[in-house]
């Protein structure tokens, strides 16, 4: 807009100024004169406070005037300029005080001159004023765009978030001068993020305005533009990107993918066996994917443990199985969250279930024999071909291979294919009253697969052995022995054994009866005394 100022001088000149001219400005020192001349108790300088638009591409730029109210206009005063700035950047009409710009200035850059002037006489050489001191301002306008200084940015903000909750502050700065109109005013706004996010215009705070799941998309690109003049047409505008990015919370419990999982196991492996994995999955990263599974089975034949980093569940044998007592087993797998805060426990309210079908495989196992050992009695003295007894094993799978016995060396005893044993030497109890023998059971259709049994045979006993003297006796009697004298104690044994205890007669020989001077007596009392399997007799 082409405005002027009327401003009237000390000397009634009228002066048209342009508007960014404003403040006259007059300066005034008394000086001493010679004496019998004019007495001037006042003089001074005469200008307006001045100032250029920035950016202005006219050379030559008309800036304001210079005057002393001592300058009739006959011409004779002369106006310098000093200090920065002065013949470079500004210049001087040295007859008419004009001060001109030959240079396009930047507020941004300088935003004001600090100059001196003088006036000169051009017949005396003398100054006509004391050198002053004034300044030009550059005005400003917007040539600016917004800039935002902390780039570039990032937030971080749990997936989830309620509407309105605080992501961050992005902050834009105009090297316009704010005090200057609306060039430094700056607004914000969104061009791309909504409907998620949303900014305040003024401060540049950015809110979320809908909850995201960080499972369906875990980050986001919002740009932001700052204008300034508060958005008004001419405004110029500056634009930054945010990278938001969820984290995650624990609204996802593990599910199992299979509904039934299928796993074998055969019967001869050991308790602590692993026999399989089963897997859930969570959408969930980190401690909030951490899953603990458990187990129902009623038979407690197998367990689950987790594994930390895989996150599998390990399906373990408790206990040993048996094919022919039960091949199939069905339980049921549980899986749950490890670490669940309160709040979000209804997204964890039902855990995921699976089945597992665990198959016995069935091994070729060894025979099993009916009894863990066997016991047999037999007397002694039997015929060759005597039985003593019969042992039985059988094939525990599903085959049932013939079993063939065998014994380990016995020159006494022999087994058949049916398991018969049978004496093949006569039996002497006196000699042996007990045999250990060992049974081996063998599979037909598979040798390899042996069993032993032990078989312990009892000779008994019958009264097969006369009795004996107890050592050979050699017997002294005196001369002059008394009739009645006891001169031996004889005894005897007997080789077989008794359930009571034995009792022996003892008599002379026939011959000896007749003819005879000593006397056998039972001494039935010490038997019966000292319960001894002897009898003892009085030789007199």
């Amino acid at each position: 807009m082409n405005c002027c100022l009327f401003l009237p001088f000390m000397l009634g000149i009228p002066l048209l100024w342009p508007c960014f001219t404003a403040i006259e400005i007059s300066t005034t020192e008394k000086v001493k004169h010679p004496a019998g001349s004019h007495l001037r108790v006042k003089r001074g300088w005469m200008w307006n406070q001045f100032f250029v638009p920035e950016e202005m591409n006219k050379t030559n730029y008309h800036i304001g005037q210079l005057r002393s109210d001592l300058d009739n206009g006959n011409n004779s005063f002369q106006y310098k300029l000093l200090g920065a700035g002065a013949g470079s950047i500004f210049v001087i009409d040295e007859r008419t005080g004009d001060i001109y710009a030959i240079q396009k200035l930047d507020r941004e850059e300088r935003s004001l001159y600090t100059l001196r002037a003088q006036v000169i006489d051009s017949t005396t050489g003398r100054a006509v004023e004391p050198e002053s001191e004034f300044v030009i301002r550059v005005s400003d306008i917007n040539d600016n765009e917004p800039k935002f200084l902390d780039e570039p940015y990032e937030a971080i903000v749990p997936e989830m978030s309620p509407e309105g909750t605080f992501v961050i502050q992005v902050t834009a700065s105009d090297a316009d001068d704010p005090s200057s109109g609306n060039n430094a005013r700056l607004l914000y706004s969104l061009l791309q993020g909504q409907p998620y996010f949303s900014i305040e215009p003024t401060t540049g705070v950015i809110r979320i305005s809908s909850k995201m799941d960080r499972e369906l998309q875990d980050e986001y690109w919002v740009i932001i533009q700052a204008k300034d003049m508060i958005g008004l047409p001419g405004a110029l505008s500056g634009t930054t990107s945010v990278l938001i990015k969820l984290s995650d919370v624990n609204d996802n419990k593990p599910i199992f993918k299979e509904s039934l999982y299928r796993l074998t196991v055969s019967e001869s492996a050991p308790a602590g066996t692993s026999i399989g994995k089963i897997m859930a999955y969570d959408n969930d990263i980190g401690e909030n994917a951490e899953m603990d599974y458990s187990i129902e089975d009623d038979s407690q034949t197998f367990d689950v443990i987790t594994n930390n980093e895989t996150q599998e569940g390990i399906v373990i044998l408790k206990k040993e199985v048996d094919f022919e007592h039960q091949n199939q087993y069905r339980i049921r797998a549980i899986v749950k969250n490890r670490h669940v805060d309160e709040q979000l426990m209804e997204y964890h309210v039902e855990a995921s279930t699976t089945f597992i079908r665990i198959q016995v495989e069935d091994e070729d196992e060894p025979p099993v024999f009916l009894l863990p050992y066997y016991l047999f009695e037999i007397f002694e003295e039997s015929p060759h071909g005597s039985f003593v007894g019969m042992v039985s094993a059988t094939d525990p799978d599903q085959r049932n291979s013939p079993i063939r016995y065998s014994m380990t060396r016995s020159r006494v005893f022999s087994i058949d294919d049916n398991g018969t044993i049978i004496t093949t030497n006569p039996l002497d109890r006196e000699i042996s009253a007990w045999y250990n023998l060992s049974i081996i059971a063998t599979e037909e259709y598979n040798v390899q697969q042996i069993s032993a049994v032990p078989v312990y045979v009892q000779v008994l006993n019958i009264n097969d052995h006369a009795p004996e003297f107890s050592e050979y006796y050699d017997t002294y009697v005196c001369e002059n022995a008394g009739s009645g004298q006891i001169i031996q104690t004889i005894s005897a044994v007997d080789r077989d054994e008794s359930i009571e205890d034995h009792h022996f007669y003892f008599n002379l020989s026939v011959e000896d009866t007749k003819n005879s001077s000593f006397l056998i007596i039972d001494n039935e009392e010490l038997v019966l005394a000292f319960k001894k399997s002897l009898s003892s007799t009085y030789l007199s």
